[in-house]
């Protein structure tokens, strides 16, 4: 007996020995048997709905693009725009001609060179309408691109020019002095051209991904999380020091709290904000807040009736809502309260604002009721609308918080509902909505980077809104040289996109993400990139 129990008791020694190495394992992936950190877990917050970068349009994505992906120019640590893949660049006398010159050691993930073919192949692909490519409007300056885009020229006439393999050019129809920002954007970037020749639409799977950033990608496991390598050709490869990175998909901030904790991540992509107080408390050392370039909107698809011919009918759900206490009440993490569609810290600019600031809240709520029952609705016939928002605690209770509004101060009937984010994302694309939840977080730091959300040509315009003078206004800016006269140009055409109301600007973000004390190479800025190329995990 007592040889029976003894086996046992060497057995149960000997499975929990194993479970805690295999916990180890499973935490630690590749640390070394030096014990160096050499794998870095990020929460991504929801799932990427795309990794080509003609399709990413979420932030979890395009924080993944960032890493895999480098366009003719790059960012620095503190996102100013620095040289990437091209060595150096001359900028014609009127604005209008860009000449790249690629640099020798530019490589893909597989050792061919990178070249200025793969770049004009890449930025056809944007702007051709078979690709539905999401941010084809980003590059809408260059000669021909919104032509093409909407399918009245051919894909061949885009203004990017190959000289030779190290030789770009790139022609635009207006000055867009804010362009060396957008080449840093994922979707500016080269494709290989031999992978999508092969794989088409599954380039980018993890068997077939073939990149030229600091990364290239392993593995992708839907609702769990996205692995990437270092890149051993990336031209600046022997400057990353962290080897693989995991991004995990967690859609809930107070579960990635709760995996922060336990030592699951080293870094979250947010933090919840009913615990903020506890957390700055608590972590307060661990705890990042600073300004963020995005703003937190509830969008208005004008395609649905009741919305579309009514501008009166907007502005009065607009006013009503009070974004103070949202900021204060509901969410309480240091949020400002939106006043305008261009947040606040933007270079060079001063966002125009809502003309019903000057109003008392009650003198809003009086004029909204007046908009309200001029659009023909009453106690006896409500609005009724549906408001769609993605999985997430706080999404969940700003959606009730806003109905609440729209039902006391106006007599609105409305239903919240809930969706995962690619589902949303989808029902946006397809205008299957009403009333919904978006975020526009700054691509580069220029007011145009929200101005030219709702160009009616846009491909990130769920709300349709479509106004030629509002159209005219921020195409007149890309063309002005002026600095101020430009920002006058886009501030008339904010004023008419607040008169218009296709959008609901509720406040601006605040970064609020917690790290681990070794995780190094971290510097807070206004966009809220934190590339992975400069972070590092300390061992000591």
């Amino acid at each position: 007996m007592r040889k029976i129990i003894a086996a046992v008791v060497i057995l149960v020694i000997t499975w929990l020995v194993w479970d805690s190495f295999g916990n180890r394992l499973e935490r630690n992936d590749l640390q070394s048997s030096a014990g160096e950190r050499t794998v870095l877990h990020r929460g991504n917050g929801t799932e990427p709905e795309s990794l080509d970068p003609h399709r990413m349009r979420s932030d979890s994505a395009l924080t993944i693009g960032r890493d895999i992906y480098e366009g003719l120019t790059a960012l620095a640590p503190d996102n100013s725009v620095i040289p990437g893949v091209a060595r150096s660049w001359v900028i014609s006398e009127d604005g209008l001609k860009y000449t790249f010159y690629l640099r020798d050691d530019a490589r893909w993930s597989n050792d061919d060179q990178v070249t200025a073919d793969d770049f004009v192949f890449a930025l056809r692909r944007l702007v051709d309408p078979d690709t539905g490519g999401v941010y084809a409007f980003i590059i809408s300056p260059v000669k021909n691109a919104s032509a093409v885009a909407a399918g009245n020229a051919a894909i061949d006439s885009l203004g990017v020019t190959a000289v030779d393999e190290q030789t770009l050019i790139i022609e635009l129809e207006t000055p867009a002095p804010y362009l060396l920002g957008v080449l840093s954007q994922p979707s500016t970037s080269p494709l290989h051209r031999p992978t999508l020749a092969s794989h088409g639409d599954q380039f980018v799977r993890p068997e077939h991904h073939v990149s030229n950033g600091p990364y290239v990608l392993t593995e992708v496991v839907i609702g769990s999380h996205v692995r990437a390598r270092r890149n051993p050709y990336f031209h600046a490869a022997d400057e990353v020091s962290i080897e693989e990175i995991v991004y995990h998909t967690i859609p809930d901030s107070v579960t990635e709290l709760n995996r922060y904790r336990a030592g699951e991540l080293d870094m979250t992509y947010t933090s919840p904000s009913a615990q903020f107080s506890w957390i700055a408390e608590n972590l307060g050392d661990e705890l990042h807040v600073s300004p963020q370039l995005s703003t937190y909107y509830y969008g208005l698809n004008l395609e649905y009736p009741p919305l579309r011919d009514n501008p009166g009918l907007r502005q009065a759900l607009s006013m009503v809502i009070d974004r103070q206490i949202l900021t204060d009440n509901v969410l309480g993490a240091g949020q400002h309260p939106a006043s305008s569609w261009v947040p606040l810290g933007v270079n060079n600019y001063q966002p125009s604002e809502f003309r019903f600031l000057a109003m008392s809240k009650d003198q809003r709520i009086e004029r909204a009721r007046e908009l309200y029952a001029a659009a023909g609705f009453s106690a006896d016939n409500p609005l009724r609308l549906e408001i769609l928002y993605n999985t997430g605690e706080g999404h969940r209770n700003i959606a009730l918080a806003v109905a609440s509004m729209w039902q006391n101060s106006l007599g609105a009937e409305i239903t919240v509902f809930n969706k995962e984010f690619r589902v949303l994302l989808q029902d946006m694309r397809d205008g299957n909505t009403q009333v919904f939840r978006s975020s526009w977080v700054g691509d580069y730091n220029d007011a145009n980077t929200f101005a030219e959300v709702f160009l009616s040509n846009s491909g990130a315009n769920f709300a349709r809104y479509s106004n030629s003078e509002y159209d005219n206004l921020v195409l007149q800016a890309g063309r002005e040289t002026d600095v101020q006269k430009r920002r006058e140009l886009l501030q008339r055409a904010e004023a008419i996109l607040l008169i218009d109301a296709p959008v609901i600007p509720l406040y601006y973000y605040t970064t609020k993400r917690l790290r681990k004390p070794y995780v190094k190479g971290w510097l807070d800025n206004i966009m809220n990139f934190q590339l992975t190329r400069y972070l590092s995990l300390d061992s000591s």
